[in-house]
């Protein structure tokens, strides 16, 4: 380093006297604002060399060179997202079959493939979303989560049916092609339920409304999409999106359903099929008996049901899973606050009986996996406020520690997460 009236930057040709650092190399000199400037340009070179290189492997795999096989996937997913085999499985089948449709050639005397579109019925927490993520991040498709209880029918307050694809556009840098090919992940999509069978002098706009507007998405056609959101930019012009090859995975929690499920089930047969009836049916996981008539009787529309063909269901998470996902995950709970302390040159360490205590606390608060993350917060949070300017270097986290910091805090509150 080095600031001298004799030298100049190399870059801007100003002197030490016009900057406020200059520093000497071997053979040149650079200010300190031509390094911000040097800097800014290289991440930018890198982020765009970073997205060439996604574009690369998502034509890739649009052109059948490297479509993942289903085992490839779920494998991919067990890295992940623990327990789940069987909506890992549906989930693999149908992203395998979808990207190899696409690879066909438009051929009219040919069979034509259609899509499957996913739905999940499963309690929160259990994965529903990360198992969507999950896979966009193995393909290196556009990908989107939108929340289905924004979204209400055309003309009333909310957000068109439209926006879904404005946000698929906007994951994609608006790339119509690579969009066309992505995967769109409905939540909450038991929010738009049908209120009732029952005519109202009030339409049921966030509702059936939307399960109506839903349709020609979830089946393929063309759409015209704003590409600003639709209503504060009324002048825009709109984009051309067609659908027919965007995978579309839906989820909800479906609460209440068990309900429903176990009314189907215990009906009564007359006759010689009384005794089909008599199987054992597992009350702990009733979720695993779902069928299409049973999201009728929920509120979702036949046309949008036929839609969405693949049904899937995610079990609920046991003591076991729980403690697994607190630990074994490649972004396993645990694992991101070692790596947290770890930046700031501290060593945690959390005793195995801590990692029960929390599990335990997950399933008397029925939290589900999200839960986990609220309560090693609380235990957590002094620490991570303390620790940082105290010097210290490691951190043991002990069970009696850990029950003193979970008895001060609102229990209340977490059990009402």
């Amino acid at each position: 380093m080095a600031k001298k009236s004799d030298q100049y930057c190399d870059f801007c040709r100003r002197s030490s006297k016009e900057v406020g650092m200059l520093v000497s190399g071997y053979t040149s000199c650079i200010c300190d604002e031509c390094a911000v400037k040097v800097k800014e340009f290289v991440e930018l070179q890198m982020q765009a060399a970073g997205k060439a290189k996604a574009k690369n492997k998502a034509q890739n795999l649009l052109k059948g060179k490297t479509i993942p096989k289903p085992v490839e996937i779920k494998n991919f997913l067990d890295q992940y997202v623990i327990g789940q085999d069987h909506a890992k499985k549906i989930l693999s089948v149908a992203v395998y079959n979808h990207y190899k449709r696409l690879t066909q050639p438009d051929d009219s005397n040919e069979v034509e493939i259609e899509k499957s579109n996913i739905i999940m019925v499963g309690s929160t927490g259990t994965g529903k979303t990360l198992l969507a993520k999950s896979i966009a991040k193995m393909l290196h498709v556009p990908f989107t989560i939108v929340d289905a209880t924004v979204l209400t029918e055309a003309g009333y307050v909310g957000e068109d049916i439209e926006s879904i694809l404005t946000r698929l556009l906007q994951a994609c840098d608006y790339d119509v092609d690579a969009a066309q090919m992505g995967i769109v992940f409905i939540d909450e999509i038991d929010k738009i339920a049908r209120k009732g069978d029952n005519p109202s002098i009030t339409r049921d706009v966030s509702g059936e409304g939307v399960q109506q507007g839903l349709l020609k998405l979830l089946e393929g056609s063309v759409v015209l999409v704003p590409p600003q959101g639709g209503r504060k930019h009324p002048d825009q012009k709109m984009i051309p999106v067609d659908t027919k090859n965007i995978l579309f995975v839906c989820g909800g929690a479906f609460d209440g359903i068990e309900r429903r499920i176990s009314n189907r089930l215990n009906a009564q047969v007359v006759g010689y099929g009384a005794s089909l009836k008599k199987e054992k049916i597992d009350t702990d996981n009733i979720l695993q008996y779902v069928t299409p008539q049973d999201l009728k009787s929920f509120g979702l529309i036949p046309e949008i049901i036929g839609r969405l063909p693949m049904l899937t269901h995610l079990n609920a998470l046991d003591r076991n899973a729980l403690r697994r996902i607190l630990t074994e995950p490649k972004n396993a709970i645990i694992k991101q606050y070692i790596k947290m302390f770890e930046i700031d040159g501290i060593k945690l360490e959390i005793d195995d009986a801590v990692l029960d205590f929390i599990v335990d606390k997950a399933v008397e608060f029925k939290l589900g996996a999200r839960g986990l993350r609220s309560i090693v917060e609380t235990i957590m949070l002094d620490e991570m406020f303390d620790l940082p300017s105290s010097g210290e270097k490691t951190f043991r986290v002990t069970l009696e520690e850990a029950t003193k910091k979970l008895t001060h805090a609102d229990a209340a509150r977490l059990s009402a997460v």
